[in-house]
C-alpha cells in the first residue's frame, strides 16, 4: 500500500515538474540571451528595493498608487541574497510565474479531475505567448505576484465546491471558516499589490458564495453572513498598507488611481471613449492575446503555424461558450473562468486603462485560457496522439514567436509600445563609463533614462526626469518619481542634459543654449544624444521645460 502512494506521488510530482522545468529553461535562456531591455518602471522597482534595504517602508510603487510595493520588497529580499543585480529582479519574477503554473496545474486537477488536463495547462503556461513570456520575465510592479494570487484565490474557489459537494457540512469545521479567512488575505493582499487581482478576485468571490447557497441545508443568510465577516476581515488584513494609505491621503487620489488615472489622457465623451476601447480591446487585445503578434509592434508572429492555431483557439471559445450553457460538473467552473475575462473587458472598456494598447493588461487571460484550452484538448480530441499533436503546434507557435522577437534585439521583448522610448540599451555601460569619466554625475533626462541610469550606476548618477519624450514636446510631471532626487540635482554646481531619439527636443536645446549663452559640448553614444560640459548650470525650467 505504502509503495503505491509513493508510485502514486512520484508520478504526480513528474505531472507538476514537467511544466515546471519547461517554464525554467526557456525563462533561463532568455536570461542568458539578454534580450529583455531592462526599463525604466522596473528600474523603479529595483531602486525601491534597494531604498527598502536602507530602511524606507514605501507603501505603493513610486508616484502610481495603483500598484503597491509588494513586488519590490520581494525583489528586496532577493538583492540582500544576491546583490543589486537586474538579473535577481528577473529571478524573482521566474520564481513567482513558476509557482502560478503550479497552482494552475493544480486547479486543472480539481476543476477537471485530470491528470492530463492539469499537465496541459501547465505546458500551455511553460511555453507561453510573446505577451504572457515578456510580463513574467521584466517586472512592472505586482503583475507577477497578481497572477500567482490570482491562481490561488482560482484554486482555493474550486476547492471550496468540490469539498463542499463531498461534505455540505464542511463549515461546521474549523478548515471551512480557515480556508474563507485565507482567500480574504490573499484577495486583499492583491488588491494592494495591483488592483488587477480584482479581475481574480470578483469571478472567484462569485464562485465561493454560489457554493455556499447551493449546499446549504439551513438558512442561507448565516453562511453569507460568515463569508463576508471572515473574508472581509482577511481582506483588510492582507491589504493593510492601502488603508493605512487611506488614513494618510485621504479616498480620493487612491480611487482615482485604481481606476486609471495614471493613464487618463483622452478627450471627448464617455461614449467615444469607450467605443475607440472597444477597437483597442478586439483588434489589439485579442491579437496580443492569442500570440498573434507582440505587444509592442503590429507584425504577424510564426506565420506558417499562425492559421492553426487561430482556429485552434476560436475552437477554445466555442467550446467555452457552449459549455457555459450545457449541465454538467464543469459549468460552474466554466462560468467562473469566463468571469475573468468578463471582468477584464468592463475594466478595459469603461476605465482609462483601455488607452493602453500594450499587453500587460491582458496577461491575467492566460490563466483562463490555459485552463479551458487543455480541457477542450482532453475532451475534443479522442485519441492521445492526436491531442499531443495539437498541443505541441500551439506550444511550437509561442515558442517560435518568442525566439523571433529574441533574435529582432533591439527592441527584443520590451515593455515599450511607443517607439520614441524604445532604447537601445547595450550602451547603457558605456553612457555611464563616459558620464563617470567626464565628472557629469547630476542632470536632466527623460523618464525612460533617468532611472535605469540610477539603478545601474549604483545612484552615483542622478538625472531626473524632467524633459520630455514626446516628440511634440509633451511632459507630465508624474514623471518625475522620486523627490529627493530632486535636491541632489538642484543643488549641483553643474548638470548635463542626456535625451533620446528626438530630434525636435535636440534642436530646441541646441537653439536654448545659444540664446543663453552657454558653451557646451556633445556626444552620441547609441541612441544616446548627451550635452556635457555646459559653461554655467542650467536648469529645464529655465528654458521652458519640465513644468
Amino acid at each position: 500500500m505504502v509503495d503505491m502512494r509513493n508510485m502514486r506521488l512520484k508520478r504526480n510530482l513528474c505531472w507538476i515538474f514537467l511544466p515546471v522545468l519547461t517554464a525554467a529553461g526557456l525563462k533561463a535562456w532568455l536570461l542568458w540571451m539578454d534580450v529583455v531591455p531592462f526599463n525604466s518602471d522596473e528600474a523603479i522597482v529595483a531602486l525601491m528595493a534597494r531604498h527598502i534595504l536602507s530602511g524606507e517602508r514605501p507603501a505603493f510603487f513610486y508616484g502610481q498608487a495603483y500598484m503597491g510595493s509588494l513586488d519590490a520588497f520581494l525583489v528586496a529580499v532577493g538583492f540582500l541574497f544576491f546583490g543589486s543585480q537586474v538579473w535577481v529582479i528577473r529571478l524573482v519574477q521566474g520564481i513567482l510565474y513558476l509557482l502560478t503554473i503550479i497552482a494552475t496545474v493544480l486547479i486543472g486537477r480539481v476543476v477537471f479531475d485530470s491528470r492530463e488536463v492539469g499537465l496541459f495547462s501547465g505546458l500551455l503556461l511553460a511555453i507561453p505567448t510573446v505577451n504572457v513570456a515578456l510580463y513574467t520575465t521584466a517586472s512592472l510592479g505586482g503583475y507577477g505576484e497578481a497572477l500567482l494570487l490570482g491562481s490561488l484565490l482560482l484554486l482555493i474557489s474550486f476547492w471550496v465546491k468540490k469539498a463542499l459537494a463531498k461534505n455540505p457540512n464542511l463549515f461546521s469545521s474549523f478548515r471551512g471558516p480557515l480556508v474563507l479567512g485565507l482567500f480574504g488575505l490573499l484577495a486583499g493582499a492583491g488588491f494592494w499589490a495591483n488592483g488587477i487581482t480584482l479581475v481574480f478576485v470578483i469571478p472567484a468571490g462569485l464562485g465561493v458564495i454560489a457554493a455556499l447557497i447551493r449546499s446549504a441545508r439551513g438558512p442561507i443568510s448565516k453562511r453569507l453572513e460568515m463569508f463576508f465577516l471572515l473574508v472581509g476581515a482577511g481582506f483588510i488584513a492582507g491589504s493593510a498598507p492601502w488603508w493605512l494609505a487611506l488614513l494618510d491621503g485621504g479616498l480620493e487620489g487612491l480611487i482615482s488611481e485604481l481606476f486609471g488615472s495614471a493613464v487618463a489622457v483622452e478627450q471627448g465623451t464617455f461614449l467615444t471613449r469607450t467605443a475607440q476601447h472597444l477597437i483597442n480591446l478586439a483588434l489589439l487585445g485579442g491579437t496580443v492575446t492569442f500570440g498573434m503578434r507582440p505587444p509592442w509592434g503590429v507584425r504577424w508572429l510564426a506565420l506558417p503555424l499562425l492559421p492553426l492555431v487561430l482556429i485552434f483557439w476560436l475552437g477554445v471559445v466555442f467550446y467555452w461558450i457552449k459549455g457555459l450553457f450545457r449541465r454538467s460538473d464543469i459549468q460552474g467552473s466554466l462560468w467562473v473562468l469566463m468571469g475573468i475575462l468578463f471582468v477584464v473587458a468592463a475594466g478595459f472598456l469603461f476605465t482609462s486603462f483601455g488607452v493602453d494598447p500594450s499587453g500587460r493588461y491582458f496577461v491575467p487571460l492566460a490563466l483562463p485560457l490555459a485552463l479551458v484550452g487543455a480541457q477542450f484538448l482532453h475532451d475534443v480530441f479522442s485519441r492521445k496522439r492526436t491531442r499531443f499533436v495539437a498541443l505541441t503546434v500551439v506550444l511550437a507557435f509561442n515558442l517560435m514567436g518568442i525566439i523571433q522577437c529574441a533574435l529582432r534585439y533591439p527592441p527584443g521583448l520590451t515593455t515599450q509600445f511607443y517607439e520614441a522610448t524604445i532604447i537601445d540599451h547595450r550602451y547603457d555601460q558605456e553612457l555611464i563609463q563616459f558620464l563617470e569619466i567626464n565628472h557629469e554625475t547630476r542632470g536632466y533626462t527623460n523618464y525612460w533614462v533617468a532611472y535605469p541610469l540610477a539603478f545601474l550606476s549604483n545612484e552615483d548618477l542622478i538625472f531626473i526626469p524632467r524633459l520630455p519624450y514626446h516628440l511634440d514636446l509633451r511632459y507630465t510631471a508624474r514623471d518625475n518619481r522620486y523627490l529627493p532626487y530632486e535636491e541632489v540635482v538642484k543643488t549641483s554646481p553643474r548638470n548635463a542634459y542626456i535625451t533620446t531619439r528626438n530630434p525636435t527636443l535636440d534642436d530646441y536645446l541646441r537653439e536654448k543654449f545659444v540664446e543663453e549663452g552657454i558653451e557646451w559640448r556633445e556626444k552620441r553614444i547609441g541612441d544616446y544624444q548627451i550635452y556635457y560640459e555646459l559653461s554655467k548650470a542650467l536648469h529645464p525650467e529655465d528654458i521652458g521645460l519640465g513644468n
